[in-house]
């Protein structure tokens, strides 16, 4: 039984023949002559191209512990009638409001169905830090509403644990790409243009270690990515006398469900690594990645986060800042009073300085 086998010209896709004169591999439609060598390793990255990448980890390991009879009796669930937000604390703190809507709080006995986190940052910004660098960031704003920037609001912050699975692994990629490099040149009559072509292969592995993917849906991800990156060499153990003047929040995201934000995570900086190792070429086109993931591992962990929630002519506005490092973002509201005197202003500084300018004429 005959094999016959169609080799695809890379420059411009058409059939290729065999020229048994040179030897090679030529394009009628391009002109372009290849060896045979050459045509079977572009053929050979067109058909791996049509094959994606595989984010299964090979070996997926947790360590979650529940907790002891000892700890819960000493822990407290406080649940929000308002939001459903489920917060824990130890029994020394007097969680009045809940962080995600301000509504008060109410306490429950039961601690049933909660894993116990395996590791904790703690707080490295106080309270009063954090009150000052949010009215340092509020100063000098005009158009924020009085009430937003007030003493009384600004106490509201509070510190809470916000429950993360951090994801370790390891990441091997095969990838290929198609590079060109175009030059020209010209004579008396002609201008030459030529383009050689090549086909790159990179492999390797890359080693993952704590990649968080927050594990609250209301918190919002967007925000918890921004106020990274948290110091992990100053992840501890958890022990429930770091929750002492806080509260923490209970995980309503599974780890199997966040293990897709973080192979993402994980997808997208691999490819950008392999990526910038491509250089020297006019032109260059990724057509192959396969990405698979082993020694995975993942931890529960609660990372601190000073949070502030106002409502402002129906809106939300939170803020966020990290208790560890300081680093915040958030949404500022805008009054519309201040909003028209500042443009008042403005018209009226611009009509003074006309009519002066006119006076001189």
């Amino acid at each position: 039984m005959n094999n016959v086998y169609e080799y695809k010209c890379p420059c411009c896709g058409a059939a290729l023949r065999f020229d048994n004169i040179s030897q090679f591999l030529k394009c009628d439609h391009c002109g372009n002559s290849f060896s045979v060598e050459t045509a079977q390793q572009f053929n050979q990255a067109a058909s791996e191209a049509t094959q994606g990448s595989n984010f299964g980890w090979d070996t997926y390991n947790t360590t979650n512990s529940v907790w002891t009879d000892a700890e819960a009796q000493n822990m407290r669930v406080y649940v929000c009638p308002s939001c459903g937000g489920e917060i824990y604390t130890d029994m020394t703190t007097a969680a009045t409001k809940c962080p995600y809507c301000d509504n008060n709080a109410i306490i429950m006995e039961s601690l049933s169905g909660v894993y116990k986190p395996n590791y904790i940052i703690p707080f490295k910004i106080d309270k009063e830090e954090a009150k000052k660098k949010l009215a340092e960031f509020c100063k000098g704003k005009k158009l924020l509403p009085k009430e937003f920037t007030s003493k009384n609001h600004i106490e509201d912050l509070t510190g809470i644990y916000v429950p993360f699975w951090i994801f370790d692994c390891n990441s091997n990629a095969s990838m290929q790409y198609f590079g060109e490099n175009v030059t020209s040149w010209s004579t008396y009559d002609y201008r030459y243009i030529r383009t050689d072509y090549y086909l790159l292969k990179r492999d390797g592995v890359m080693g993952f270690y704590h990649v968080p993917v927050d594990a609250s849906k209301k918190m919002d991800d967007t925000y918890m990515q921004a106020i990274e990156p948290y110091d992990y060499s100053q992840m501890v153990p958890f022990n429930t006398a770091y929750l002492s003047g806080f509260v923490a929040d209970k995980f309503d995201v599974d780890q199997e469900t966040s293990k897709q934000q973080a192979n993402k995570r994980i997808e997208v900086s691999t490819v950008n690594a392999f990526d910038r190792t491509v250089v020297g070429f006019t032109n260059v086109r990724n057509s192959h990645t396969g990405i698979n993931f082993d020694n995975g591992q993942v931890s529960y962990a609660l990372l601190p986060v000073w949070m502030l929630h106002t409502k402002y002519e129906g809106k939300d506005y939170y803020f966020a800042m990290n208790g560890q490092t300081g680093k915040f973002v958030g949404e500022l509201p805008m009054s519309k009073k201040n909003y028209w005197k500042y443009v008042i202003g403005i018209i009226g500084i611009a009509g003074t300085v006309a009519g002066l300018i006119a006076s001189m004429l």
